[in-house]
This record gives structure tokens, C-alpha cells and sequence, in this order.
């Protein structure tokens, strides 16, 4: 936007610096006709006209100079802002990329959530409801998960590695027993991997 807005500047005072010199241009064929026409008849206006057609003629190419490099900073101006307008569409063209990305990562993951949703509502369906109310209880205190596996005797959702009596408690509890992480109470799963 800058560079249009400099290019717009540019192209209106190149504008201004030809209109100049066309009025330069103007009067100084006018004080021609003048002086061809004999108009002038005295000396001193004679040499008024032609020292006033050698100034218009300096100041026209004072003028002309000024069109030249302004039309040497319109054509810069100009080269950048077709870079800038071509770096622009090429940005758009990859945010319209990553928008359509986004969006079809979303759709995936909307579809997933569905699945994971009927997938939990068929398990928790057959889980005991008061484990269920202690487990969604503890998953919103510990910020979405309140199970966590038992790995090598380490807690996965606290990653402490347990005591050694209370992984002795854990190994010698009954299989169906709700057994708990004493660090961060979240319901501990054993699985082979547990070290028991």
C-alpha cells in the first residue's frame, strides 16, 4: 500500500512537472511570436523578449530534468510495487493453501472426536458408575486426564517414578482394584509393561 500510495505521489508531481513546463513551453512561443511578428519595435523590448525567451528556455530544461528523474523514480516505484503485488499473491496463495489445509485437518479431526465419542460412550457404558464419576472427576482437576499407565513403575500422567512400598501395594492389590498414583491421584492403569 505504501509503495502504491508513493506511486500514485510520484505519477501526480510528475503530472505537475509537465504541466510546468508546457506553460513554460506556452510563453516562451508566445515571446517568439513576438518577436517574429515585429510587435516589439524598440530595442529594449527586443532585447526584454529575447532575454526572457533564453530564461524560459533555461527553466524549461531546468524543468524537463526535474520530469526526467521523476520519471526515473515512477519507473523504481513502479518495478517495486509489481514485486510487492507479486510477493503479495504469492503470501495469498500460500495462506489459501494453509487455510485449506486447516480446514481439512479440522474436518479429520472433527470426524475423529465423533468416533472417540461413540467409542467412550460404548466403554463407559459397561464401567461401574461410580469409577466413572472418580475418573471424570479427577480428569477435570488434572486438566482432561485422570488415568494414567503404569510403566516401568512410573506414573505416565505425573512421570514420578513410584515409591517402593507403594508399588509393593500396587502388586500385591487384586487385579479389579481401583489402584491410584500417590503423587497425583490419578487412577493408575496396569498393563505388562507396568513392572509388576
Amino acid at each position: 500500500m505504501a509503495a502504491q500510495t508513493e506511486e500514485s505521489d510520484t505519477t501526480r508531481e510528475q503530472t505537475k512537472a509537465e504541466q510546468d513546463v508546457d506553460q513554460v513551453r506556452q510563453r516562451a512561443a508566445r515571446d517568439q511570436q513576438r518577436l517574429d511578428s515585429g510587435a516589439a519595435t524598440s530595442p529594449k523590448d527586443l532585447e526584454n523578449l529575447q532575454r526572457e525567451i533564453a530564461s524560459l528556455a533555461k527553466r524549461q530544461g531546468d524543468l524537463e530534468d526535474i520530469v526526467l528523474e521523476v520519471m526515473e523514480r515512477i519507473e523504481s516505484v513502479q518495478e517495486r510495487v509489481a514485486e510487492l503485488t507479486e510477493r503479495v499473491g504469492s503470501v495469498e496463495a500460500k495462506i489459501g493453501d494453509a487455510t485449506a489445509r486447516r480446514d481439512a485437518a479440522v474436518e479429520e479431526i472433527d470426524a475423529e472426536v465423533a468416533t472417540v465419542t461413540k467409542e467412550r460412550e460404548v466403554i463407559a457404558g459397561v464401567i461401574p458408575a461410580d469409577l466413572l464419576k472418580l475418573y471424570e472427576k479427577l480428569r477435570e482437576q488434572q486438566g482432561g486426564v485422570g488415568a494414567a499407565k503404569l510403566y516401568q513403575r512410573t506414573c505416565q500422567g505425573c512421570r514420578q517414578e513410584l515409591a517402593i512400598t507403594d508399588f509393593n501395594e500396587i502388586r500385591a492389590a487384586a487385579p479389579d482394584t481401583v489402584v491410584r498414583c500417590e503423587n497425583c491421584r490419578r487412577i493408575l492403569v496396569r498393563t505388562s509393561d507396568s513392572g509388576l
